[in-house]
């Protein structure tokens, strides 16, 4: 992981915000969304990305019948 050596402060609601040069390198734009994952004692930030819900692919994600899929698993199913 890279240190930016960047410090935020967080607000009374519990928000930081993140510098442009981090949005940019990321290609995070407003209403981008952003998972955050707990790991031990550090908080990740990742941008999101809808994902197959049976493999967790990110790839060539299709919506069927409302579900996330990749064709690779749609293709399986279709077996």
């Amino acid at each position: 992981m890279k240190s930016l050596g960047i410090v935020r402060k967080i607000d009374e609601l519990g928000r930081i915000v993140l510098p442009i040069e981090t949005r940019r390198s990321l290609e995070l734009n407003p209403g981008d969304g952003v998972e955050i994952f707990v790991e031990k004692d550090k908080i990740i930030l990742q941008k999101y990305a809808p994902s197959c819900i049976f493999c967790g692919e990110a790839d060539d994600v299709i919506t069927f019948k409302n579900k996330r899929i990749c064709r690779a698993c749609l293709e399986e199913m279709k077996k």
